[in-house]
């Protein structure tokens, strides 16, 4: 994960914020946004996945993974329970 990559990742998990944990787990962006082509590389190594949902207005919803959370979050910082409880879900 390259450095904007886990600045996008960051910002999916809501990091950084007062708490030092995460309070969401979500990216939407379309082919044509600026950030597309960092997700689908992080998609292809396994730090996320990628979903088309109806609220998106027909963009792709990209989650991390467990692994590429953990890879995000700074030394100080945690990812909350429900958010690995759900990156449990999703594998990898």
């Amino acid at each position: 994960m390259n450095d904007r990559q886990r600045e996008l990742a960051r910002h999916a998990l809501g990091l950084p914020n007062k708490k030092n944990t995460s309070y969401r787990n979500h990216f939407c962006a379309g082919v044509d946004h600026f950030d597309y082509a960092d997700w689908e590389v992080m998609v292809s190594q396994g730090y996320a996945i990628k979903r088309t949902v109806p609220y998106c207005g027909g963009d792709d919803m990209f989650h991390l993974t467990l692994s590429g959370a953990l890879l995000a979050r700074n030394p100080k910082e945690h990812l909350s329970r429900e958010d690995t409880a759900q990156m449990r879900k999703l594998g990898a």
